[in-house]
């Protein structure tokens, strides 16, 4: 410890040694850092050419997925207008289809239009011929009315009845029939009774027909009466409610007109 303190020259070495032994210390451990750092970057490349390796497969196994892709999306496409083209010519054919079956429900609804057209006009024909008829028929059971009663004058009501069901008969071709039913609940007179007319029939249309040697409101009124108990028992509505009378009086045919009842007269 003296020489060091005495000898300043020695000292000077002595720091230098010491010096030059941190400094190589130092550079021994710089180095194995530096060997550290080599392995490190070594295996930091390594983990990166690994790293490139999986991102170059991950891009062509993208570049496979997006080319399968694009070829299921162009067949897809392909479909899909395959589709279109077909369903367009179902329209189509759908189209043609209705259009067919329009033209027939039109020409079926023409021709049941025609067909309505003529059975109404055959109809009209027929009801027209049998109004016809029975205005001829009737006017001339008036004449024959009138004949009787200019012959006989006065008769009595049931033989009058007779001679226009004759004619009736004879002259118009109707079946006459008399209806008599027994009227428990006094409908037609109030009180119960016999209730009894004649019914004419021709071609299935039916026709009450009432003889009266002389016809009053009152007689109008039972006779609607009496048509209607018929359609209770019979269940059937008259085609036409007809009173014949040499003589009907004035408020008898006005009721008659407001009752639907035709009186054939001649005063």
């Amino acid at each position: 410890m003296s020489l060091l303190e005495r000898d300043k020259e020695f000292r000077y070495a002595v720091a230098g040694l010491l010096g030059l032994e941190e400094i190589l210390r130092r550079l021994d451990e710089h180095g194995e850092r530096m060997v550290k750092i080599g392995e490190e970057l070594a295996r930091l490349r390594e983990e990166q050419i690994k790293l490139r390796e999986e991102q170059i497969k991950l891009r062509e196994d993208m570049i496979a997925g997006f080319r399968r892709h694009d070829e299921e999306i162009v067949k897809l496409r392909e479909d899909m207008i395959a589709g279109f083209k077909r369903h367009d010519e179902e329209i189509a054919k759908l189209r043609e289809d209705m259009i067919i079956g329009f033209r027939r429900h039109d020409e079926e609804i023409t021709k049941l239009r025609d067909d309505m057209i003529a059975g109404f006009k055959r109809h009209d024909e027929e009801i027209m011929k049998l109004r016809e008829d029975l205005n001829r028929g009737f006017m001339l059971v008036e004449r024959h009315i009138s004949a009787l009663g200019a012959r006989w004058g006065l008769m009595a009501e049931e033989a009058f009845r007779e001679g226009i069901r004759g004619l009736v008969e004879g002259e118009l071709g109707f079946r006459v029939e008399r209806w008599a039913r027994f009227d428990g609940e006094g409908y037609v007179y109030g009180y119960p009774s016999q209730v009894e007319v004649d019914v004419a029939l021709h071609d299935g249309r039916l026709i009450l027909v009432e003889v009266k040697s002389h016809v009053g409101v009152s007689d109008v009124y039972v006779f609607r009466r009496v048509a209607e108990f018929y359609e209770r028992v019979e269940g059937r509505r008259p085609d036409r409610l007809i009173m014949v009378t040499p003589y009907a009086d004035a408020k008898a045919l006005e009721a008659s007109l407001r009752l639907g009842v035709e009186v054939y007269t001649k005063v």
